[in-house]
């Protein structure tokens, strides 16, 4: 069964797959492991994308070390 990035709980074991979404629920997500500072931007947007297999445990820690840079 697809993961229902709208609805679905999420956690850091979560997979990033094709069918990955920016949704409300996501945003929620990475508002509580990330802080009331997190933001998409098109780069990290694309990094999410880009094919290389990866959680939400990977996302979250590489938003946080491109605010360290």
């Amino acid at each position: 069964m697809e993961f229902n990035w709208h609805s679905d709980v999420i956690t850091r074991s979560t997979g990033v797959s094709q069918h990955y979404k920016n949704t409300q629920n996501v945003r929620r997500f990475m508002l509580e492991h990330c802080g009331a500072t997190f933001k998409f931007d098109r780069p990290f947007m694309a990094w999410i994308r880009n094919s290389t297999p990866k959680t939400m445990g990977d996302v979250v820690d590489e938003w946080k070390q491109r605010q360290e840079r």
